[in-house]
């Protein structure tokens, strides 16, 4: 007899539909055959399978089993479809019976029949509620993950006995309450407050602004000066996510098994070490998978120790900071993984750290300098908006007992919502969410400048040598700093402080 069952699997960070079939038949000898291009652990659902019947109490039919995951020429990977091969045995043995066509099935098995947790339920929910599916059964521990998504009924399975129970009307699934996502995109606790930091105030205003915009940073300054502290409390200044940012986010952890609650409320901060390779950087490997700046996607890429990084790493980040997207391609398809990620790196001045320090004297030679400076690229460091001095912090800011004069991480962050939310207004008609997502002909609308910043703008862009990437980066930057002060038009003062963030010419003596 022949079974149905519907299952996905996941391609990228989206799913795609599986038809589980599953024929038993009296002729031949018994045999158990998976086939459509199942991968080695779909391959050893056999056994899982064969195992979890029989210590369920249920008969595995010692007949002919051939089942085909179609469409056949997509390959399978993983054990999500234990369940389905289960259930399909049970419904073509005539054990069970019922009518499935609008049910979802995922979950590994164990030997025992319990359902351990799976990865990647969230896109495979999303994709259910396309096509119509309006009941999924997943493993109870992946029950709140999928209870995200509205308007779709989720029964968390723990048991293959429990589901077997279920379908016969023995004793029926709770279906799992949904989860509304406002009550888990409340406020949350940071490690790090602006209130904690010394001095800086010039660092505290530009990490306000790259967070209002989504602007890139990079700090150079020598060893103590605070660029890391600086760089781990700006999570708790940046806007909140919004539901649709949130589910983006939560499906890219979900695929990569990092998801530990059922959706993710803060952005991400991501700070790969320096000997970290380009794949775990951009992402692939021979089953593409996301890479650090995928992890990053809607939150901050932190590169501590920026010429550490190999320079064919660094390199590869150019693309995904212009696109927003990379794509991985392999012999066996494509996939496009979102990278809308603000990338914040700091650097030593030179190799010893003290280059044009007042406290302490270099210790390197000229052609270490160049050496150490000239790992970073012309055309990388373009791509940055806000490049930022951090001297050390003065010892009297370091021994002041004073500290009601630093203003806390959520006084800034208001300030910050603010001018995201008259982002998020002007662009609701357009696929971007701030002003560092502009293109040239979003600029052209909505940056509109004065007769006067022009003139100031133009004299910059001759006297400084900037490139034609650096003059719109700049116009940017100028409306970002306007949204803060909720200017509607872009003021030379604004466009001064924007031009004091663009790189300065390192010198040597």
């Amino acid at each position: 007899m022949l079974a149905t069952v519907n299952s996905s699997a996941v391609v990228g960070l989206n799913a795609v539909p599986i038809e589980v079939e599953i024929d038993i038949s009296a002729q031949g000898l018994p045999s158990f055959t998976i086939v459509g291009l199942p991968d080695k652990a779909v391959e050893e659902a056999k056994e899982r399978v064969r195992s979890a019947l029989k210590n369920s109490k249920a008969d595995f039919p010692a007949k002919r089993i051939t089942v085909n995951l179609a469409p056949a020429d997509l390959p399978k990977e993983g054990a999500s479809y234990d369940l389905p091969i289960a259930l399909g045995i049970l419904l073509a043995s005539e054990q069970l019976k019922g009518d499935f066509t609008t049910s979802l099935f995922l979950g590994e098995l164990s030997l025992d029949g319990r359902l351990r947790h799976g990865n990647g339920i969230l896109p495979q929910i999303i994709m259910a509620k396309e096509k119509n599916i309006d009941t999924v059964f997943v493993p109870s521990m992946n029950a709140q993950e999928a209870a995200i998504i509205k308007d779709i009924t989720v029964y968390p399975v723990a048991t293959l006995t429990e589901l077997f129970k279920h379908i016969t009307g023995l004793k029926l699934i709770e279906p799992q309450k949904h989860i509304s996502h406002e009550t888990l995109l409340s406020q949350e606790s940071y490690e790090f407050d602006m209130h904690d930091i010394r001095g800086q105030e010039q660092a505290k205003r530009a990490f306000e602004i790259a967070a209002a915009g989504g602007h890139n940073m990079l700090l150079k300054g020598p060893p103590g000066s605070g660029k890391t502290l600086l760089a781990r409390t700006l999570p708790s200044i940046l806007p909140r996510l919004t539901l649709d940012e949130a589910l983006e986010v939560t499906k890219i952890y979900s695929v990569c098994g990092m998801l530990d609650k059922p959706l993710i409320t803060t952005r991400p901060f991501r700070s790969p070490h320096h000997t970290t390779s380009h794949i775990g950087l951009i992402g692939g490997s021979a089953t593409p998978k996301p890479g650090e700046i995928s992890l990053a996607h809607r939150g901050v890429l932190f590169l501590d120790e920026l010429p550490e990084f190999p320079r064919h790493v660094l390199e590869a980040l150019r693309q995904p900071l212009e696109d927003g997207i990379v794509t991985i391609a392999r012999a066996n398809g494509r996939v496009a993984f979102p990278a809308k990620f603000m990338l914040v790196a700091a650097q030593n001045p030179c190799p010893c750290g003290y280059l044009g320090d007042k406290t302490h004297s270099c210790s390197c030679s000229t052609s270490q300098i160049l050496r150490y400076q000239k790992k970073i690229s012309g055309p990388l460091l373009d791509r940055i908006d806000i490049h930022l001095e951090v001297p050390a912090v003065k010892t009297d800011k370091l021994t002041d007992q004073e500290e009601n004069m630093n203003e806390t991480s959520e006084s800034i962050q208001k300030r910050v919502q603010k001018a995201r939310d008259f982002q998020t207004k002007r662009f609701e008609e357009l696929n971007i969410t701030c002003n560092a997502e502009m293109s040239q002909k979003e600029i052209k609308k909505f940056c509109e400048l004065s007769k006067e910043s022009h003139t100031l703008l133009q004299l910059a862009v001759t006297k400084m040598n900037l490139s034609a990437r650096s003059y719109y980066r700049i116009i940017r930057l100028a409306r970002t700093i306007a949204d803060l002060e909720n200017k509607l038009e872009i003021a030379p003062s604004h466009i001064a402080e924007a031009l004091q963030y663009r790189p300065k010419t390192d010198t040597l003596f």
